[in-house]
Parts: structure tokens; C-alpha cells; sequence
């Protein structure tokens, strides 16, 4: 008897030692990530040339889909070179201004809009950047656009908030102004955030380490008066009847004080630790200050505005046409001509992991 129960004995410690074998072997599908991601841009596209127009590119994903987007800007040395948009679009031209609400399924292209204020540099240019997503689970995605007839009147905010449908997650959002023709007229930011109370339904930003935002802000501003200004926000979210529950869409986030002087600019970077998922998209802003905890207030001047929210290096340098393995994202701020008192620059990273 004593010899077949220490069989046994020997058996099951075996088996238990072969189990534990296999569990470190084959670790838990729950912390697997099938997401990927191709950053694609064509490059620098001269202009404007002209005071108070802009000029319009694109950068196409040739294969997954778009999750968000960027642009970065030369600036010469004039302060009139700003983003006027950085969106999503059907074909790399028509955008998305018409009626609200869903407005794009599966979209491959990403526009890149610069515009120019009264003074006009022959160094100015506008690169967009496509953030190509592909993975085993959000195999579609869809565009939500919202807007708001705003600001009318200078140094105002002009807010708007673009929510994803329910059970979908966001993925990345956009901003655009119109018109170019109010060259002192521009979206000075654009990030997650919650359409919740916490977050004042849109008006705080999403702060550093929350998870699955479900909306996208943008914030107009003007440095002066004028009644058909428009403000639009996009987000991008995730394709309706996907089983997202597995899904972690993280935020990290970066606030700095500055530029406060006259024709200054700064750059802000945050990064995708690799624990986090990959880099699927990210934000910029420059603002009042503290826009996670308090409702969004515009920077020191009238004049102040983006000129890059755009997938980088550890250093703030974009990242080449191709790029697999971006991880981190940087917003470019700059003032305009005059001081700008108590003014800040903001950064988001987006990071996904689909759990699959």
C-alpha cells in the first residue's frame, strides 16, 4: 500500500510541476495585444503663401485603418503659420462638415491643414501623418464629427465635444476651424476626454493614467470678432457589434508652463510605456493651465496657437514615413507676436492594447 500511494504521490507532484511549467509557458491570452500600427506621411507640403488662406494635405494608410492622426509644421521665422486642421477624411480631400453624428466608417486618409495669419513665410509647410491601426479585434472603425458655431468674439473658447457611440472605445480623435479667410482664427486643441460629469462633458481633459476615454474635444479660439466661425471635433472609435470588453485604450499626459513670450514655441512629448499597448494616437493643446481638473480656458493671447500634435521620438523629432514603432507623441506650441502670460502647452499619448 505504502509503495502505490508514493506512486501516486510522485504522480501528482509531477503533474503539478509539468502544470506550473506550462503556465509560464503559455502566459494568459488576457495580456496578449494584437494591435499594430504604421505611421505613414508623404512629407512636407510648401505654404500658404498668401495671408489668410491655407492650403490642405493628406497622408493615406495603405493598409489597416486610420485610429488618429497629426501634423507638424515650419514655421520660418513669422508667426503667421498655425493649424487650421488635422482630420479625418473619406479621400484625402472632402472633409467632414456637414451634418453631425456618424459620418465615416473604415477611414484610410488624414488631412493636414495649414493656415496663415496676416504675416506669410517663405520656410512655411504643413506634414501629415496617418496612424495606420490594424488588429485581430477592431477590424472596423467609424468617424463621429460634432460642431459648434463658435468662438464669435476674441479670446473666447469655442468648445465642442464628439462622443462615440455606446460599447465602442476611442481610439483617437481631430479638430478643424473654418473659416481660413479670419486668418487670426484657429483650434488651439484637441484631446480625449470623458462625456461625463466628472469630466464636465468634455470640458476637462482626460488626465494621466485613465483608461477608455469616449469622447474627442476641440477648441476654437480668435483674436478677434466674427459670426461665422466653426469649430469641429472628430473621434474616432471603434466599429459598432465588437466585443470591446478586453480592450484598454490608456492616457498618459503631459502639462508645461510656457511659452510666455512673443514669437515663442515649445514642445511637449509624452510616451507609451511598453506595458501600456502601442501608441494608436495622441493630443495637443495650449491653454490656460490645469485642463484635467478644471473646465478648458484659453492661453495669454489671442494670438497663440498649434503647430504640431504628431507621433515623434523621445526628443520631439516626427517620426519617418513607415515608422512601426512610434511611442511617443508631441505637441508644438507657439505664441503669437505679443507676451503671453500665463500660458501652458499640453500634451496626450493614446495607448491600445485589444486583449486579443
Amino acid at each position: 500500500m505504502r509503495s502505490h500511494l508514493s506512486m501516486r504521490t510522485r504522480a501528482v507532484g509531477t503533474a503539478l510541476v509539468l502544470g506550473a511549467a506550462l503556465a509560464v509557458a503559455f502566459p494568459s491570452a488576457a495580456h496578449a495585444n494584437s494591435v499594430g500600427v504604421t505611421v505613414k506621411s508623404p512629407g512636407a507640403t510648401s505654404g500658404p503663401a498668401s495671408a489668410n488662406s491655407e492650403i490642405s494635405t493628406h497622408a493615406d494608410c495603405s493598409s489597416g485603418l486610420i485610429s488618429g492622426g497629426g501634423i507638424n509644421q515650419a514655421t520660418g521665422t513669422g508667426n503667421g503659420n498655425h493649424v487650421m486642421g488635422t482630420s479625418p477624411s473619406s479621400n484625402g480631400s472632402t472633409e467632414y462638415t456637414g451634418s453631425t453624428g456618424v459620418v465615416g466608417t473604415d477611414v484610410t486618409h488624414w488631412l493636414g491643414i495649414g493656415g496663415s495669419g496676416g504675416q506669410v513665410d517663405s520656410s512655411f509647410s504643413t506634414t501629415p501623418f496617418a496612424v495606420c491601426l490594424t488588429s485581430n479585434l477592431i477590424n472596423h472603425t467609424q468617424v463621429v464629427m460634432n460642431k459648434t458655431n463658435a468662438p464669435t468674439s476674441g479670446s473666447t473658447v469655442g468648445l465642442v465635444t464628439a462622443t462615440c457611440p455606446a460599447n465602442t472605445v476611442l481610439l483617437g480623435g481631430g479638430a478643424r476651424a473654418t473659416p481660413a479667410s479670419v486668418g487670426n482664427f484657429k483650434p488651439i486643441a484637441s484631446f480625449p476626454t470623458f462625456n461625463n460629469s466628472a469630466h464636465d462633458y468634455g470640458q476637462k481633459a482626460a488626465a494621466d493614467g485613465e483608461t477608455n476615454p469616449n469622447a474627442w474635444t476641440a477648441v476654437g479660439w480668435a483674436n478677434g470678432t466674427n459670426s461665422t466661425n466653426e469649430t469641429y471635433a472628430y473621434a474616432i472609435c471603434s466599429g459598432n457589434n465588437i466585443n470591446i470588453s478586453g480592450v484598454t485604450v490608456k492616457v498618459h499626459f503631459s502639462e508645461a508652463s510656457g511659452p510666455t513670450t512673443g514669437s515663442a514655441g515649445q514642445k511637449v512629448t509624452v510616451n507609451c510605456p511598453s506595458g501600456d499597448g502601442k501608441l494608436i494616437s495622441g493630443g495637443a493643446a495650449i491653454s490656460g493651465g490645469s485642463v484635467t481638473t478644471t473646465d478648458f480656458t484659453g492661453p495669454g493671447s489671442g494670438g497663440d496657437h498649434l503647430n504640431g500634435s504628431f507621433p515623434s521620438d523621445s526628443s520631439g523629432n516626427p517620426v519617418s514615413d513607415g515608422t512601426t514603432t512610434a511611442a511617443y507623441w508631441t505637441a508644438f506650441t507657439h505664441t503669437g507676436g505679443t507676451s503671453s502670460p500665463n500660458t501652458y502647452s499640453d500634451g496626450w499619448a493614446l495607448c491600445a492594447n485589444d486583449g486579443v
